[in-house]
């Protein structure tokens, strides 16, 4: 357990989320809103709630309990690993693999694979200790991201995907043929109203989404595309190609149901990730090569034109 006892000096009227999101850098404000329920945030003594204005001269003191350990159980899984420091570890995520443990995937997911390969040194954030885990890609989807091995690493990544000035650009195929060399879909995801198992297009409650896309070759019946996200909502890429009449090949919960290739799920990789890196502040940028499945696909639409 730790404690952070802080004198509010001369701050006054100031939301107290606020505050100890910008004066506590190791804690998340998603944590720092459950300390805040819990009751763990004090001020003068008494527990206050996320809405409470500083008052000047008062004395806070914030409770921090010790992380949790996750049940998840370190595997050697032989990541295909394509930088790691002290910081930071960047892994090429093959086909078929979830990321974080899951009804039904207890084992053999990216976690395990990090706990065994980093022995443990993974951050610690929102209270259960080394998830590691800044952001995610679907099961199916091949490629970059990054895990990181301290909270503050942790949290100076997760504010740049908040604030979009990360760069993820993923290639994907996609049905039919794309008329315009490039554009932007910009609309709104949420959940399905009725499959729960389906994010949507979802004007009255969906969150802000905006992905970039241009073509890369155009075939008969499909394009190579890269996409580029602005924003990062669950299945964002397959939900807005989906939407202007252009799915994924092989997504068949977004697309057609019967995929004249034998195919796991959609063709998406994650191919470029870059951000300003934690400790030397500059900016790095990786880069995966496309999955051999991938290449192959490829050549077998080229060829059939």
């Amino acid at each position: 357990m730790m404690k952070y006892q802080i004198s509010s000096d001369d701050t006054e009227g100031i939301r107290i989320d606020k505050y100890l999101a910008e004066y506590l850098e190791d804690l998340t404000r998603n944590r720092i809103q459950k300390l805040l329920d819990e009751g763990l945030v004090t001020v003068d003594g008494k527990p206050v709630k996320a809405n409470y204005r500083i008052k000047q001269d008062s004395r806070i003191e914030v409770t921090v309990p010790d992380a949790v350990e996750p049940d998840i159980l370190p595997e050697d899984l032989n990541l295909d690993i394509v930088y790691e420091d002290e910081d930071i570890i960047i892994v090429n995520k093959p086909k078929g693999m979830v990321v974080h443990p899951a009804p039904g995937h207890y084992s053999g997911t990216l976690v395990n694979g990090l706990l065994y390969h980093c022995k443990g040194k993974l951050s610690g954030i929102n209270g259960v200790l080394r998830p590691g885990i800044v952001h995610r890609i679907d099961m199916d989807t091949t490629g970059l991201l990054v895990a990181c091995k301290n909270d503050y690493a942790h949290n100076f990544i997760a504010e740049q995907l908040k604030i979009h000035s990360s760069t993820r650009k993923y290639q994907a195929i996609c049905y039919n043929s794309i008329k315009e060399k490039e554009g932007v879909v910009d609309a709104p995801i949420g959940r399905h109203p009725t499959d729960r198992k389906k994010m949507a297009i979802n004007h009255n409650n969906g969150r802000n989404a905006v992905t970039h896309y241009r073509v890369l070759q155009n075939y008969n019946n499909y394009s190579h595309i890269e996409c580029q996200l602005e924003t990062g909502r669950t299945h964002q890429i397959r939900v807005h190609m989906a939407s202007i009449n252009h799915p994924l090949l092989g997504d068949e919960l977004y697309g057609p149901k019967n995929c004249p290739f034998n195919l796991q799920g959609q063709t998406l990789h994650a191919g470029v990730l870059g951000f300003i890196h934690p400790s030397t502040k500059k900016y790095v940028e990786f880069e995966a090569p496309l999955p051999d499945y991938f290449v192959k696909l490829l050549n077998v639409i080229a060829s059939s034109r």
